[in-house]
């Protein structure tokens, strides 16, 4: 690639820090801004070495890859790739990279602030006072408190790590369930979900999307977590059974949610809107311009590492380096 400039197709917005740290470096083609996508697809295609992707909403599957022959690199924004058919992209030669690390402590920053809505009931507090109800009445004490609680972490990665740092700091005990017990964690691990969701009162979800953990949390895991218990789910919607959450919720399986991820976003369930003891953020998780920039940087450094013929920073892991193409 010495001595020419790659071509790099970018999928999605033309953010500010990509278009700054890519322009002039490579050859950029911006899939939006082809009317014809087919047509466009067959002019550019041929020649198209990396992909960056602007966000997580563009669905990057097999058949949309293949239009790519000469494929070698997707520089992905965000830390899950559920968006991307990376085990096909490894079974082609195709490196794939996120951007892990740059927004850990913001989204456990986030957790952590849903949680404490949920359990105080802060955002209904708040209601209530723009509703002018204060005056004739304090706002009802709130049922739940974090004084009399256990945490359950499902997903120990790191930002299941920063959650857990956090939750220390309050003085909140901590335990968890993860695929395999991870090396240097003090708090107890429990190899099975419903175990761990028996013996707690609240579960916080921080596990990739995808089939693997499609529905983990389903109507078992919510009647064993039991009428005290309270979810946070900051992972991916898919991860919950969505209709079972919305029936414990209004059967009283368990007290109360606190959802920043839905299972078709940005539609959330009507049920879940007309809840009022439950607290919904619209996927706020690392959305700061900090953070986001940081991730965007991330995308930009990932695809000029590959264009200098050195290894990606953040490869995944269904698409380990050095690639092997068939």
């Amino acid at each position: 690639m010495a001595g020419e400039k790659a071509d790099v197709l970018v999928v999605g917005a033309k953010k500010p820090v990509l278009m700054k740290g890519l322009e002039g470096k490579v050859n950029l083609h911006h899939w939006l801004d082809a009317k014809d996508k087919d047509a466009y697809a067959k002019e550019v295609g041929p020649k198209i070495r990396a992909i960056a992707i602007a966000y997580t909403a563009n669905k990057v599957d097999a058949n949309f890859l293949r239009q790519f022959p000469k494929l070698e690199q997707i520089s992905s924004f965000g830390v899950g790739y559920d968006h991307i058919d990376a085990k096909w992209a490894g079974e082609n030669g195709i490196i794939v990279t996120n951007t892990p690390g740059v927004l850990d402590e913001e989204v456990a920053d986030t957790a952590l602030g849903l949680l404490l809505n949920t359990v105080r009931e802060l955002p209904q507090s708040e209601r209530y006072l723009r509703a002018g109800k204060w005056p004739s009445a304090h706002y009802p004490l709130a049922k739940a408190t974090l004084r009399d609680r256990t945490v359950g972490i499902v997903g120990m990665g790191r930002i299941g790590k920063a959650i857990g740092r956090r939750l220390e700091a309050f003085g909140v005990p901590v335990v968890y369930h993860s695929r395999r017990e991870a090396k240097g964690v003090k708090y107890k691990y429990y190899p099975k979900l419903l175990d761990m969701a028996r013996d707690v009162d609240t579960l916080m979800v921080i596990v990739p999307g995808g089939a693997e953990t499609k529905n983990m949390i389903n109507n078992q895991v919510l009647e064993a977590l039991g009428p005290r218990g309270i979810l946070i789910n900051m992972a991916r919607g898919s991860v919950v059974d969505e209709p079972a959450l919305i029936e414990a919720l209004k059967n009283k399986t368990i007290f109360s949610a606190g959802l920043d991820v839905f299972a078709e976003e940005p539609k959330v369930p009507q049920a879940l809107i007309e809840m009022e003891h439950i607290v919904l953020f619209p996927h706020v998780g690392s959305s700061t311009e900090h953070t986001r920039a940081a991730m965007d940087q991330l995308v930009v450094d990932n695809i000029l590492a590959w264009a200098g013929g050195k290894p990606p920073l953040t490869p995944v892991a269904e698409t380990p380096y050095p690639p092997k193409r068939k």
